[in-house]
């Protein structure tokens, strides 16, 4: 219950649906012929074109990217890419692996395992679907990666969250003191994913990849869409550092790459 209580607020904190609800509101209220009805109204429009015009996701994801820079190693005793880039509907639908926008820490992981081909190598990702548990992204990643010519994979599929990650990845595994892990996930995801990892007692090397934004200047009028898509995983992100981090799952607020 407590997990689906999770998944419910991280959807109504996101900035899509506060404009969303806003519109509406404001709809119904101005319908009803109260005052309040114009500023809800107006906080709604006026947020959308925030995001249509304005890189506010770019300005919400950028600290996210740029908090770990690709370490640099020459030995690996292992590999660790988190889930989150297979689509589960879309993958029960047509039966093979379909990958969504985080797909670039797929390919990232493959090209480190050619890399590195002594090195112990994990996938851990289930399902974060509350209500279904029967289909799991650890099913359609062995595919792909079978598919890739990567035969030595281990596969955790229990976990729903970057904190399961972290607990089943280190059951599955059992890391020893003294080896050298790369974390591959989502560049805006590794401040959380490291700082769980750590919680967890596997002090693991973040190793970023899909970059989604740009180190330069970042233009006007980025898209209302995109925009909104993006600020929504930078809000889930940032939300998750305060919640990890008072649930004692994280060592600090906003893990870096030192420990």
């Amino acid at each position: 219950m407590l997990y689906i209580l999770a998944r419910a607020m991280d959807v109504v904190a996101r900035p899509s649906m506060l404009i969303f609800i806003c519109c509406i509101a404001g709809l119904v209220l101005t319908l009803r012929r109260k005052h309040s009805g114009r500023w809800f109204l107006i906080s709604g429009i006026g947020g959308l074109a925030a995001f249509a015009i304005l890189p506010l996701s770019t300005w919400m994801l950028r600290p996210l990217e740029q908090r770990f820079p690709p370490p640099q190693v020459t030995h690996v005793d292992g590999l660790v890419v988190l889930g989150g880039a297979i689509s589960l509907p879309r993958s029960v639908d047509r039966d093979t692996p379909q990958l969504n926008g985080m797909a670039g820490r797929m390919t990232t992981f493959a090209m480190l395992a050619r890399r590195y081909p002594k090195a112990r190598v994990l996938f851990t990702g289930g399902s974060g679907d509350p209500f279904d548990q029967s289909h799991n992204e650890a099913a359609y990643a062995r595919v792909l990666f079978d598919g890739l010519g990567l035969r030595d994979v281990r596969y955790e599929s229990r976990s729903r969250n970057t904190h399961e990650n972290a607990v089943y990845g280190a059951q599955m595994m059992r890391p020893k003191a003294g080896e050298t892990w790369l974390l591959v996930t989502s560049a805006a995801d590794l401040p959380r994913a490291v700082g769980s990892f750590r919680g967890a007692g596997w002090p693991v090397l973040g190793y970023p990849a899909d970059y989604h934004t740009l180190r330069g200047s970042s233009g006007f009028f980025p898209g209302m869409i995109s925009g909104l898509g993006e600020a929504d995983w930078a809000a889930h992100e940032w939300i998750g550092l305060v919640v990890y981090c008072l649930r004692g799952w994280t060592p600090s607020l906003f893990p870096g790459p030192q420990a």
